[in-house]
């Protein structure tokens, strides 16, 4: 219902949503709804090629929502991040509440319950042979759950895989760190001050690491931690 009110709505600007998942978390068709429905003007960019740049599109348009339907932010199911990362359910919210606003003479299905289920994930590693092509070597898989411990489980039963693991590692950390001009050869050692460590966070997550908030270079056990 909701993805052929839409198609219709948007029909003369040749809009076809197949998907309310795949189709609406970067915010085009959400900026093209709500000006045809509600001659809304939103200032931002109809087309937001980036990540950064559709987070803040979605930002303008769901304050536009907000101030528009006159919702408090305790009345938000939905956010810029749940919209962004493909949540149907709220996406679905979201779009109720515009449809309710704009058009209330659409004929939504009565007592619509949704189940959600959250499903906990386990990751599975799995070291395969230094030499692919020998069989006669044993496949190792491990798996980390809540209760079990992969790295326990490897120095038990499968230490001789450890340098394997470590080369694996040690790829992952310098693929990121390059970009700020280290490089790591000894994960024991060199991760031992902690600074490597902040410092690929840092690189992963994207943030500014302010060098007065910790030690570049600790002197000490104290200055390490």
């Amino acid at each position: 219902l909701l993805m052929d009110w839409i198609n219709t709505t948007l029909k003369e600007e040749h809009i076809v949503v197949k998907s309310l998942e795949e189709d609406l978390y970067d915010g085009l068709v959400l900026h093209h709804l709500l000006e045809n429905l509600g001659s809304l003007k939103l200032d931002v960019d109809k087309l937001a090629l980036t990540e950064k740049k559709q987070r803040q599109k979605l930002s303008v348009i769901l304050d536009a929502v907000a101030k528009c339907l006159q919702l408090e932010e305790s009345q938000l199911k939905w956010s810029v991040e749940s919209i962004l990362t493909k949540d149907l359910l709220s996406t679905l919210h979201l779009l109720v509440a515009i449809a309710k606003h704009f058009q209330p003479t659409l004929a939504m299905p009565p007592n619509v319950q949704v189940e959600t289920i959250t499903i906990e994930v386990i990751i599975v590693l799995v070291f395969l042979p230094v030499d692919p092509r020998d069989l006669s070597q044993d496949l190792v898989w491990l798996e980390l759950g809540r209760k079990d411990d992969a790295f326990d489980e490897l120095f038990s039963r499968a230490p001789d895989k450890l340098y394997a693991v470590k080369k694996v590692f040690l790829q992952f950390v310098n693929q990121h760190v390059a970009k700020l001009g280290l490089n790591v050869k000894d994960i024991e050692s060199q991760f031992a001050d902690g600074v490597i460590l902040l410092l690929l966070i840092g690189q992963l997550e994207g943030y500014f690491l302010n060098l007065r908030h910790f030690f570049l270079t600790p002197a000490s056990t104290a200055e390490m931690v």
